[in-house]
């Protein structure tokens, strides 16, 4: 009796399974390593790729950040107001701006701003790319450079700067909606902020949007790369990468909550 013969059914689904989970995040590491030379690669902001580069990152970041800001200042307007009235009913003033910069501008921001990212772009772009291309085994260094690293990179930006709009507004917004439009609170507004932006807050939430840009600029254009026309004919590609995505991210986000509240 051969050995695969005395594996129940179900152990060996599950064993190709793991393995196959195994060698999918293997290939998002190798793609990770590929793009990564082309990063400092001078020769990547030349020329032609310069241009590339910057159509890239001007389509995927404009609409988006006119979208998204117009939504972030909405919502943070509902939230802090609500914030601000619980506290107020608590006595709780105080703590009010503490709580918003820490919800908002900590937290929420920098998930939906990668997630906004990744559902208007990045994920459809992968998509709509690795359907365009016929082999994935013929990929070249050019290709690489042109094709492949200024969509990462256009990803990668737009979250960096959805992020970092965002955050500014949501700041100015949590100023005028509890102090108004007088500079005389602002040295008491500037110093709440830097206590909650200690250098190890502000270290988290930096690497935690550096973090999310690299998944959300990464993942879809790594199953592009690598897996074949037979796997992108399957509906299931999008799929698999959104799901891949928000794991990833969620990781990212209990990473950071663990260094910011433990």
């Amino acid at each position: 009796m051969s050995m695969d013969a005395s594996i129940p059914p179900a152990l060996r689904r599950l064993i190709r399974a793991t393995v196959a989970w195994l060698n999918s995040w293997w290939r998002l590491l190798q793609f990770a390593v590929l793009m990564l030379p082309l990063a400092f690669s001078p020769a990547s902001y030349r020329g032609a790729n310069r241009n590339l580069l910057a159509r890239h990152i001007v389509r995927d970041t404009a609409p988006n950040l006119a979208w998204y800001g117009v939504l972030s200042a909405l919502v943070s307007l509902v939230l802090i107001r609500i914030v601000v009235v619980t506290s107020q009913s608590y006595g709780l003033s105080r703590f009010a701006l503490e709580m918003v910069v820490r919800v908002l501008v900590l937290e929420l921001i920098p998930l939906t701003a990668a997630a906004f990212v990744a559902l208007r772009t990045t994920l459809p772009a992968g998509l709509e790319f690795s359907q365009s291309r016929s082999s994935a085994e013929s990929t070249s260094e050019a290709e690489l450079r042109q094709e492949f690293f200024p969509r990462v990179a256009a990803g990668v930006f737009a979250v960096w700067m959805l992020a970092a709009v965002s955050c500014v507004m949501t700041l100015v917004l949590a100023y005028l909606t509890l102090y108004g439009f007088t500079p005389w609170a602002l040295p008491g507004y500037t110093r709440v902020v830097g206590q909650v932006f200690n250098p190890a807050v502000a270290l988290i939430l930096v690497l935690k949007i550096v973090f999310f840009s690299f998944a959300v600029g990464l993942i879809p254009m790594a199953s592009s790369f690598y897996f074949n026309s037979s796997y992108r004919a399957k509906v299931t590609h999008g799929l698999y990468d959104m799901v891949r995505l928000f794991a990833v991210m969620l990781l990212i986000e209990i990473a950071s909550l663990m260094g910011n509240y433990y």
